[in-house]
C-alpha cells in the first residue's frame, strides 16, 4: 500500500509538535477517509499550530478563517463583484475553497455563516448567486472551538455536528512533555519550518487503498449493533436510557466503519479488527449521543455512556 507520504508526514509533524499523535492519527484518518473533524481544547494546546503543522506538510492549498460574531457568509464562500467595464457581477471566491480549511473558533459565528459551512462541508460545492461552484478535491475541514469561554458564541446544532467525522478532546500534556515543548519554544523564533512531503494525489491514492481494506460481516453487524444500542440500551441489557436524550444516527454507522478501516489502514493491516472499531468509537459516537437533563444533573457524560455501551455489545 502507498502509505509512504503518512510515515514522512508523522516524522515532520514531530520535529514541531511534541506530543498530540493521537491527534495526529486522527486528521490522517479524516484526510484519508474525505472528512472533517472539530477539536475541542483550552486555549494554548496546540490546537492551531498542529492544524498548521499538517498543512505544511502538504502541496496543496491552506487557508484560515478567524470566526467571528460579525463574519458574513459571503466572507467564507465568496460573493458577486460587480464589473463597470463589462456591466457585469463575476464570482469572487472566498477562502473555503482550499484543500484544508482551518475555521477556528467556529463556534463564535452565527447561524448563517454556520449553516455556509455546513453546505461545503455536506455539498462539496459552495453557491455563489445562483451558480454553483464545487470545492477541490480533497477538501477538509478542521473546526477548532474552546470549550471554557461561552460568552460571544453560537452553540453548534446538532445537524452539523453530525458531519463532522470525528471530535477530537484534547487535554493537558504530560509534564515530561510540557518540558521538552518549553526547550523547543521557549526562543525568540522558535523553529517550526517543516517540508513539503505529501500532495493530494497521494491522499486520493490512499483513499483506493481504504478501500480495499477488508470489513468481515460480523464486525458490520457489531458496528450497527453499537450504533442502535445508543438508541435502544435496553435491548443490551444497559438501563441508562434516562441518560440518553437521542442516540447516535445512522451516519454514525458509516463514519464507525470508515474509521475503523483507516485505523486499521494506518497500522498497516488489510482487515479490521474488533479493537480497531472500540479505539475509534469515542471520538465516532461522543458528539452524536446526546445525554438527558438528568444526566447532566448526575454529572455523566456522554463518553462515559459510549464506554458503558462499547462494554455490553458482544464482541464478534
Amino acid at each position: 500500500m502507498a502509505l509512504e507520504w503518512v510515515e514522512a508526514v508523522r516524522e515532520q509533524f514531530g520535529a514541531v509538535i511534541v506530543g498530540q499523535c493521537a491527534l495526529l492519527e486522527r486528521l490522517l484518518a479524516a484526510l484519508i477517509t474525505g472528512n472533517h473533524v472539530l477539536i475541542e481544547g483550552v486555549p494554548g494546546l496546540g490546537k492551531t499550530l498542529s492544524i498548521l503543522t499538517l498543512a505544511r506538510c502538504f502541496d496543496a492549498s491552506f487557508h484560515r478563517i478567524q470566526f467571528t460574531p460579525d463574519l458574513l457568509p459571503s466572507d467564507i464562500t465568496g460573493t458577486l463583484i460587480y464589473d463597470a467595464r463589462t456591466g457585469q457581477f463575476t464570482p469572487r471566491k472566498g477562502p473555503v475553497f482550499a484543500n484544508i480549511v482551518l475555521a477556528d473558533e467556529v463556534n463564535r459565528a452565527p447561524a448563517k455563516v454556520q449553516s455556509a459551512l455546513l453546505e461545503a462541508m455536506q455539498e462539496q460545492q459552495v453557491t455563489i448567486g445562483d451558480t454553483g461552484f464545487p470545492l477541490p478535491s480533497p477538501f477538509l475541514v478542521l473546526a477548532t472551538q474552546n470549550p471554557i469561554e461561552q460568552e460571544g458564541t453560537y452553540r453548534l446544532p446538532e445537524a452539523q455536528l453530525d458531519r463532522f467525522l470525528f471530535k477530537l478532546v484534547l487535554d493537558y500534556p504530560a509534564i515530561e512533555e510540557e518540558r521538552m515543548i518549553l526547550d523547543r519554544m521557549v526562543r525568540a523564533e522558535p523553529r517550526l519550518a517543516v517540508r513539503v512531503v505529501a500532495s493530494p494525489p497521494d491522499i486520493l491514492q490512499s483513499r483506493a487503498d481504504l478501500d480495499a481494506i477488508h470489513l468481515e460481516p460480523q464486525l458490520r453487524d457489531y458496528i450497527v449493533s453499537v450504533v442502535d444500542a445508543t438508541r435502544h440500551p435496553a435491548r443490551y441489557g444497559l438501563k441508562i436510557e434516562p441518560l440518553i436524550r437521542f442516540g447516535a444516527s445512522p451516519r454514525a454507522s458509516i463514519f464507525l466503519a470508515l474509521a475503523a478501516k483507516c485505523e486499521a489502514l494506518l497500522g498497516g493491516r488489510e482487515y479490521v479488527t474488533p479493537q480497531d472499531v472500540k479505539d475509534v468509537a469515542l471520538d465516532v459516537l461522543r458528539h452524536r449521543v446526546l445525554v438527558s437533563y438528568e444526566a447532566d444533573a448526575e454529572g455523566v457524560t456522554s463518553e462515559q455512556v459510549i464506554a458503558q455501551v462499547l462494554g455490553a455489545v458482544e464482541v464478534p
